[in-house]
């Protein structure tokens, strides 16, 4: 067999190409075809144990020991690579390969040996199986722990500049951006301004467990913080925080972070900066010769894998980007609004004493009951107390007060008669207040609740015929007495037509008797 350890630690010590060649009795060829294989699949020196020349044979040929088999061999890096890519399995990759052979007149493996050979081949060549790099699928974001450092114009001190990382796991792209604070609001900023940065959205976003996102993360549940989980809901992504003491969970942004503190953070060390959007230009600079820098061991950069692997498989962005917003509880109140930031929203009537979830951002006002959203209102600002009221979330009785104006009552009474407008007329320009009048003609509104417009059309007359200052009370003692009159001529006419119904009444002497007075 090939004496591939002996190549190459002697190749890591320092041997040449014919010293190795001469001691192991291998052809230049294959020693060096191995030697870049090596590198190829990252192979270092010194081996382990089990790194046996066997175990190196079939790392570097994995179809050598399938040749003899009479099966057709897999492509494994073409599995591996296609692997990566988004909606792409084993069950389909095994589906195209046994379509192959077909085509081929070739026998296939069957799925569990097409599986387990694949598997050994991933075990032994990369580090880590690609489960969590295909593209467009996570965004892994965190905190960077280094700091960088701002100085204040006035007293000269140092300010901590927190730096958010937000890394594409199959693209290796980056985001950076500086905050002088690691405040929820700094942390949903952060994401907005990545997914800006990113012109798209992945399926799942993987965080660290800050309170800022994460407000539990155990065995009993997941409770993210409610404004985060708006966020995510709003870019149509899955929150899927790292587990615990899990580096492995989000190991691209770990290494993202590592690079970033010495290409960006350390790079700025000599830099100083008064403001965070000067510090925020420079890392930006700094961030593009990153993002553009050339991979070590695979072809292009950051930036030319992003566009080539990663872009298409995103999702577009909202039409609108995410507004901050805070949520709080609050309680209907008998007047059916809430109170919001010393102001006042109104909610439908019937969610009095009720408790309420409240969504609130920098200009809107939204109102929640059983998760179930019940109003919206346009922020308040300004003097303190002031009022959002929807009508229709008002009673009937409301409304019909709410819906008292000058205007309103001239145009009602109008339509009841002329001497129904006379009375209005009066009743607003003798009162000492408009409000004072207004509310008159609400009482004579209800009015028409026992009565008919014609008998308070007729009552209205009769009351102009005594007096040119008129008032309600006037108008429901006139309405009585006119209610009292027609019930007693309805009375009369009754007793009338009762008597005309005797019908002619016949004397005695039409049965034969005698008058009285013969």
């Amino acid at each position: 067999m090939f004496q591939y350890r002996k190549v190459l630690e002697m190749k890591a010590e320092g041997f040449s190409l014919r010293s190795i060649r001469a001691a192991t009795g291998h052809s230049r060829q294959k020693i060096t075809e191995v030697i870049r294989l090596a590198e190829e699949k990252n192979v270092q020196c010194p081996l382990s144990e089990e790194q046996t020349d066997k175990w190196l044979e079939e790392a570097f040929f994995p179809n050598k020991s399938m040749a003899g088999s009479g099966y057709q061999p897999i492509d494994f890096e073409y599995v591996h690579k296609e692997l990566a890519k988004k909606n792409v399995s084993l069950t389909l990759l095994h589906h195209e390969y046994e379509a192959h052979c077909r085509a081929s007149g070739t026998i296939p493996y069957a799925y569990r040996s097409f599986v387990r050979h694949y598997r050994k081949f991933a075990e032994k060549h990369k580090a880590t199986m690609r489960i969590k790099r295909k593209p467009g699928e996570i965004l892994e974001v965190d905190w960077a722990g280094s700091t960088g450092i701002l100085i204040d114009r006035d007293t000269g001190e140092k300010v901590k500049v927190y730096v958010f990382v937000a890394t594409l796991p199959s693209s290796q792209l980056s985001y950076v951006e500086g905050f002088l604070s690691m405040d929820l609001t700094s942390w949903i900023t952060a994401h907005r301004h990545a997914y800006e940065y990113f012109q798209g959205v992945t399926e799942i976003l993987v965080p660290d467990n800050l309170k800022t996102g994460v407000q539990q993360n155990s065995r009993k549940g997941l409770l993210l913080n409610p404004t985060y989980k708006d966020m995510a809901n709003h870019y149509g992504t899955i929150v899927m925080p790292a587990r615990v003491r899990a580096p492995k969970d989000k190991a691209s942004v770990e290494g993202s972070v590592r690079a970033i503190s010495t290409w960006i953070i350390a790079a700025l060390r000599h830099t100083t900066c008064f403001d965070l959007k000067e510090w925020n230009d420079i890392a930006k600079e700094k961030l593009e010769e990153f993002n553009h820098r050339s991979f070590t061991k695979r072809e292009g950069s950051r930036w030319s894998a992003f566009l080539k692997e990663e872009k298409s498989y995103l999702s577009p962005l909202p039409p609108m980007p995410y507004q901050l917003s805070e949520w709080l509880v609050a309680k209907v109140q008998l007047d059916y609004h809430i109170s919001v930031k010393s102001q006042f929203y109104s909610v439908p009537y019937e969610y009095i004493s009720q408790q309420v979830d409240v969504k609130v951002t920098d200009h809107l006002i939204e109102i929640f009951y059983n998760h179930m959203r019940v109003t919206s209102h346009s922020r308040l600002y300004g003097k303190y107390g002031q009022q959002s009221t929807n009508r229709d979330h008002m009673p009937d009785e409301h409304k019909l007060y709410i819906d008292q104006t000058p205007a309103n009552a001239l145009s009602w009474a109008k339509g009841i008669g002329q001497a129904t407008l006379q009375v209005v007329e009066l009743l607003l320009k003798n009162a000492s207040a408009e409000k004072q009048g207004v509310q008159s003609v609400f009482a004579l509104k209800r009015v028409l609740r026992q009565h008919s417009k014609y008998e308070l059309e007729k009552a209205c007359q009769m009351v102009l015929e005594v007096t040119k200052r008129p008032t309600v009370s006037l108008i429901k003692t006139a309405l009585k007495n006119n209610q009292k009159q027609v019930q007693e001529a309805q009375f009369k006419r009754a007793k009338d037509k009762l008597k005309q119904h005797h019908g002619f009444t016949r004397g005695a002497a039409y049965y034969g008797g005698k008058k009285d007075d013969e």
